[in-house]
């Protein structure tokens, strides 16, 4: 009983780090589109650009890749088994 106490508490101690790690890569993602629209809008357009791709693989990697498919998911998971 003890070792399932511990398995399930190490495991919500990943989804919480997870959870931290996309929630910065959500803010970066977010300040970096900013960047990249205003550099766009100032006339630096390849810049720019890049800034919104960037910017746009950040959101996806915290919002989906971590944020949904890991977080939201894996503590689906978990307290469903609890």
């Amino acid at each position: 009983m003890n070792g399932l106490a511990s398995e399930s508490l190490a495991e919500l101690l990943g989804l919480l780090l997870s959870a931290l790690v996309a929630g910065l890569l959500t803010v970066v993602g977010a300040l970096t589109e900013s960047a990249g629209l205003s550099n766009l809008l100032a006339g630096q357009s390849v810049f720019g650009l890049w800034e919104l791709w960037m910017g746009a693989v950040l959101l996806y990697a915290g919002l989906y890749m971590l944020g949904y498919k890991r977080v939201w998911l894996g503590l689906r998971q978990t307290v469903a088994a609890n």
